[in-house]
């Protein structure tokens, strides 16, 4: 355990509190739409006291292949543009339901299967949630 004193000295960390208009949010949907993701939504959860993230944004894919191309490419363009890199992510193996952390923004590319299995819309109802097309 630090002595308080070193308590005191350490470096504070802020999280930054996304929006909608945000770089990383809009590069993630470009990124998905640019693979071809389908039925993609984003659910608000800024005001869900219980809530992990600022924003669940849930799309599918019909093959495991595009799938994880969707992924990719996700964690791409999020490097590149914004020069952010995942917290961690999971699934890509299986490639049925890949989810993508970035803290504030966690990314759910998801077969249709699994995708009505889970239900995460339903799940977070309480969330504003927006479709976002082509």
């Amino acid at each position: 355990m630090e002595p308080l004193s070193l308590l005191k000295t350490r470096e504070k960390t802020t999280v930054t509190r996304l929006n909608k208009n945000s770089k990383i949010f809009k590069t993630i949907i470009q990124a998905i739409l640019d693979r071809k993701g389908e039925n993609i939504i984003s659910l608000d959860l800024r005001k869900i006291p219980e809530a992990s993230a600022d924003f669940f944004i849930v799309c599918e894919a019909t093959s495991t292949t595009q799938i994880k191309a969707i992924a990719d490419y996700v964690e791409d363009q999020l490097k590149k543009i914004c020069g952010e890199t995942p917290y961690r992510h999971e699934g890509k193996q299986a490639a049925q339901w890949v989810l993508i952390d970035y803290i504030n923004v966690v990314v759910h590319v998801m077969h249709p299967e699994a995708r009505n299995f889970y239900k995460l819309e339903e799940m977070w109802s309480d969330a504003v949630s927006q479709m976002h097309e082509s």
